[in-house]
């Protein structure tokens, strides 16, 4: 019996010489304390005036999309040949930025990468909200949102079925099984926390609602091996949703025969691009969190410094397709080709072609540094300088390559009018109102998964066998042992 404590001691103090995944040795009832007590303090002024400005923009988006349904397609400036402009790009542009939520999530989960724990609730949320603003412009884009019903393959009066050969197709059930795995995979993890927050709960409304959708957790046994269980199907269902869904919307511009677009490079590039781009909003979003909800324990440097290397890595992976675009263009010898890719650097357009560059691939260069991996201010810096760069990219492969076509006598500039711009600043307004009702109401962090990479959730962990530090602590109903 000596022999296996002192065994079992010794595995413990291995483990506890590792980088901790919360500092200062927090005990689980803390995480409780700061995590649900996120949305159990009173509202501050600081949430009521971000909101109305965040909801203030949103509305103004939405005045602008019925002044487009009431008015037509024509008040925005696309244009023959740039037909698509504005729109489909923060159509790609907001379906990129949902891709870390699901990554972060599914893939990292079936890796077993415990650092995610921290920051896997925040980029789900952000995960959901990116791709409700991203399933707006598609919707209006195609002018007569009263038909774009069309697009669901179900018997209508004027027997109109859609292609099944077109890409857009794919993109709508490609997107909308996105999200719905997406859903179900965010709020089975709410599952637990949610029983915390309902036991927890002062109100009897708020013990109500958090009961209702804690769907009677009661923390047994049975319960976590049918979660654990369940959590894992949903992760090995998401994990090919992630590579998927994004290359069939590469696939809109891939299949065509249009300079610039007809590449094969496109499905790896652009989710490349999306987890480069999701990954810098969620640094986007969590630093200033980090700050505001002193969750600098929770949301440690380790883990913006692991984030920031994810950025090197999906920036060089980006900067190596801008150079392989160039290859395949002067090696396949055809001139529409390369004239497509010399226009983007050094026509009128190449303005946004060099932003682009300079954010995606340049600035991510300063994270081979530790030090800028550990200063906030450069890691926020770079993180806004991807947020740019991904819509910049968005920019440059729909409206230069449409902009000068096979004939000269075509070529036109694209220009946006108040109408897309607001549509667009609209959409960040809908993107940060659901995100601050998120944080105000529902826990921002997973406190069940983040008690789990506590020493005290180790079976090592001196006294776990009694289970009295769990009992101790209050939640022995709700985690497991």
């Amino acid at each position: 019996m000596a022999e296996t404590d002192l065994s079992s001691t010794t595995v413990f103090e291995e483990r506890m010489q590792r980088r901790p995944l919360v500092l200062n040795n927090r005990s689980m009832s803390w995480i409780s304390d700061l995590i649900a007590g996120i949305p159990e303090a009173k509202t501050p002024l600081w949430w009521w005036i971000t909101t109305g400005i965040t909801a203030s923009i949103a509305g103004f988006g939405v005045f602008c999309i019925l002044y487009l349904l009431f008015t037509g397609v024509g008040v925005w400036g696309n244009n023959i040949p740039v037909a698509w402009a504005w729109g489909i790009t923060n159509f790609v542009f907001w379906i990129g930025i949902g891709h870390a939520g699901t990554l972060i999530s599914a893939i990292l989960f079936l890796t077993r990468q415990k650092w995610r724990t921290s920051i896997n609730r925040a980029s789900e949320a952000m995960t959901l909200f990116a791709v409700i603003c991203a399933g707006i412009f598609p919707a209006i884009h195609v002018g007569r949102i009263w038909m774009a019903w069309f697009l669901a393959p179900v018997p209508n009066p004027n027997w109109i079925w859609p292609n099944f050969r077109s890409p857009l197709l794919w993109d709508v059930f490609a997107v909308s099984t996105y999200f719905t795995v997406s859903v179900l995979f965010w709020f089975l993890g709410l599952v637990p926390d949610l029983a915390t927050m309902r036991d927890r709960a002062k109100s009897t409304a708020a013990r109500y609602i958090y009961g209702v959708l804690a769907l009677g957790w009661r923390g047994g046994n049975r319960q976590w091996l049918h979660y654990e269980l369940a959590y894992l199907v949903l992760a090995g269902i998401s994990t090919p949703l992630v590579l998927s869904v994004h290359s069939t919307v590469s696939f809109d511009f891939a299949t065509s025969i249009l300079p610039g677009w007809h590449t094969t490079i496109f499905p790896p590039y652009f989710v490349a691009g999306a987890i480069f781009g999701g990954f810098a909003m969620v640094l986007t979003l969590m630093i200033p969190s980090r700050s505001i909800f002193k969750l600098h324990d929770v949301f440690t440097m380790d883990h913006i410094d692991v984030m920031c290397k994810i950025l090197l890595l999906t920036g060089s992976i980006v900067g190596y397709a801008y150079s392989m675009e160039f290859f395949v263009a002067y090696y396949g010898a055809n001139p529409f080709e390369r004239f497509a890719f010399i226009n983007r650097y050094f026509g009128p357009y190449w303005w946004a072609s060099w932003t682009m560059f300079t954010c995606n691939v340049i600035i991510p260069q300063l994270m081979w540094v530790r030090a800028f991996r550990r200063n906030l201010c450069v890691v926020f810096f770079v993180a806004m300088c991807a947020n740019a760069g991904m819509w910049f990219e968005r920019f440059v492969i729909f409206v230069i390559s449409l902009h000068r076509d096979f004939l000269p006598s075509s070529w036109r500039m694209f220009y946006p009018t108040w109408v897309d711009v607001f549509t667009f600043a609209g959409t960040f307004g809908i993107f940060l109102t659901l995100f601050l009702l998120f944080v105000r109401f529902l826990p921002m962090v997973a406190m069940s998964e983040v008690k789990g990479v506590l020493p005290e959730a180790d079976p090592h962990f001196p006294g776990a066998s009694s289970n009295e530090g769990l009992v101790q602590e209050g939640i022995a109903t709700h985690e497991p042992a």
